[in-house]
This record gives C-alpha cells, sequence and structure tokens, in this order.
C-alpha cells in the first residue's frame, strides 16, 4: 500500500479555520460599528439620560441644583399653561398631520395623471420643502401681512393672521403644509408607481372603476406609505416649534404657544432647566406612545 504524497489535513483543522474566520468577521464588524455606537451614546443616548436625570431637580440653565423627587412633575401637571401648550399642540397637529397627509395624496395622484406637468407640479410643491425655515416664514409674513400683505390687498380682508387669537394657529398650520406637503407628494409618487398597472386592468375587465378602484386596490396597497407618513407628521407636528417662534412667538395670549417653545421659556428665559426638562421627558414619552400606537396600528393593519 503506497502512502499519499499530499496527505489530507487533520478533520479538526478546517474546523479552527471557520472559527478564525468567524472571529475576523465579527471583530471587523464591530470595529465598523463601534464609531456609530459612540457618536449615537454621545450625542443621543448621554443627553436623553441627561434631561431625565434634571428633570428631578432644580437645576437652572447651567445644569446644576438640587435633588428633588417628583417636583417638577407635581409642578407641571398643576400648571394651567403646561395644560395651554398641550392642547394647542394637539390641536396643531389636528390641523396639520391629517391635512398634510390627505394633500400630499391627492397631489401625488394628480401628477401621475397629468404626466405633461408632472415636473412643473412637483416643482411648485417640492421647491418650498428646501427653503430654511426663516426664508418662509419671512415670506409668509409679507403675504399675510395685515396692512401691505398681497393675500390681504387682493382679497380685501383686514384679518391680522399672526396676531388674531383665533386665526393664528390655523395660519401657522397653513404655512407649515405649503412648506413641507412636497415631501409626502414624493413619497406617495413611489408608492403609487410600486403598485403594479396588471392589478387595475384586471379590476377594470371586472367593471371597476373611479372611487371602487381607488378603495379597492389604491388605498390597500398605498396603506403602508400612508402609515409612515402619517407616523412622521406626528413626530414632526409635536415638535414644532420653529414657525412658532419666528411667526408668533406663541402669542398672542398663549394662543399659539406648544410645548416646546414653552420648554425653552422655562429653560432659556426664566432659567428653570429642571422644569424644563420635565417637560422634555413629558414630550418624549408623548411622542414614544404616538409612535408605537401607529406602528401597531399598521401591524394589525397588514395582518
Amino acid at each position: 500500500m503506497t502512502t499519499p504524497l499530499h496527505p489530507s489535513p487533520s478533520p479538526a483543522l478546517p474546523g479552527a479555520g471557520r472559527a478564525a474566520h468567524a472571529r475576523q468577521r465579527t471583530l471587523t464588524a464591530a470595529l465598523l460599528v463601534v464609531p456609530f455606537v459612540a457618536l449615537y451614546a454621545l450625542f443621543l443616548l448621554y443627553p436623553t439620560l441627561r434631561v431625565l436625570q434634571l428633570s428631578f431637580t432644580d437645576a437652572d440653565l447651567t445644569g446644576t441644583g438640587n435633588w428633588v423627587g417628583t417636583r417638577n412633575y407635581a409642578r407641571l401637571l398643576a400648571e394651567p399653561t403646561f395644560w395651554t401648550a398641550l392642547g394647542n399642540t394637539l390641536l396643531f397637529i389636528v390641523l396639520t398631520a391629517v391635512p398634510n397627509t390627505l394633500i400630499g395624496l391627492g397631489l401625488a395622484m394628480l401628477v401621475l395623471r397629468l404626466r405633461r406637468l408632472k415636473n412643473v407640479i412637483l416643482a411648485a410643491f417640492f421647491l418650498p420643502f428646501v427653503l430654511p425655515v426663516s426664508v418662509v416664514t419671512n415670506m409668509w409674513n409679507w403675504v399675510l401681512d395685515s396692512n401691505f400683505g398681497l393675500f390681504n390687498f387682493v382679497t380685501g380682508s383686514t384679518v391680522t393672521w399672526f396676531q388674531d387669537p383665533v386665526w393664528a394657529l390655523p395660519a401657522v398650520a397653513f404655512v407649515t403644509i405649503w412648506w413641507t406637503v412636497g415631501f409626502n407628494i414624493l413619497l406617495f409618487i413611489a408608492g403609487l408607481s410600486n403598485i403594479s398597472p396588471e392589478i387595475y386592468e384586471a379590476a377594470a375587465l371586472d367593471g371597476a372603476a373611479g372611487w371602487r378602484l381607488f378603495w379597492s386596490i389604491t388605498w390597500p396597497n398605498l396603506w403602508p406609505v400612508t402609515s409612515l407618513i402619517l407616523l412622521l407628521q406626528l413626530i414632526a407636528q409635536f415638535k414644532i416649534f420653529d414657525q412658532i417662534y419666528l411667526l408668533t412667538q406663541g402669542g398672542p395670549f398663549d394662543k399659539t404657544l406648544v410645548l416646546l417653545l414653552y420648554a425653552y421659556r422655562e429653560g432659556f428665559q426664566q432659567q428653570h432647566g429642571g422644569y424644563a426638562s420635565a417637560l422634555g421627558v413629558v414630550l418624549m414619552l408623548a411622542i414614544g406612545v404616538v409612535s408605537a400606537g401607529q406602528l401597531l396600528l399598521s401591524r394589525r393593519e397588514r395582518a
């Protein structure tokens, strides 16, 4: 019996090689993830935990203070201004989140139907989205100015839009929709483009048309995109600050005071850092509850 010139390797060697390769891949993946984890912990996780800790103190703007337990939260629940800010925030969400979503859907369907004017419509509604908030608010301050504004000049109205207790919040909501609806249009166009034309053709052969096609085909297939847009809108409008601050500063008579602006006043103007931190925690919890509810509803719809 002849001895092979190249004896086969020991059965243990391939296993050891695979283990070493797996360890190397794990180490490489960890090294790639470490920068993100470090930045996430430094700029998101640590500030979140720090705000949570400050909410139980009487800290000032510098972040130093004594432990007071839940006193800030007790004050928050007993403070009428907090409930005013919360009510205004919820009203602003009602005025913007659902209308912004429906307008975005309608315009997206219009864009796909009017193919020759597609680029014109997209440009008209998406260009405002890339403008900074300072430009948007300055422009609408001029357009809706009670004395020299273009809108009042054309319509003959005498309403002081951003100073009127009734119209101030709806006016800011209108500006917000005009500014942000272009992003929703793009998302809806992407969702509508993913629906196979063959489904519509098969439904048309069965006699379906018009609203029947929309409710039976378009809406069910578009619900994941719609759910995502609603979630993004709810989160964004809960955190509304820039437009309110630049257009009304919470007035008149706190009719446009929202949670984030209230926290800004308490933290940076009154130097009640602990109380402002408690407001931030409440806002974070509210956004978390809304997001969880929206995701749960989306999963149930898919099931």
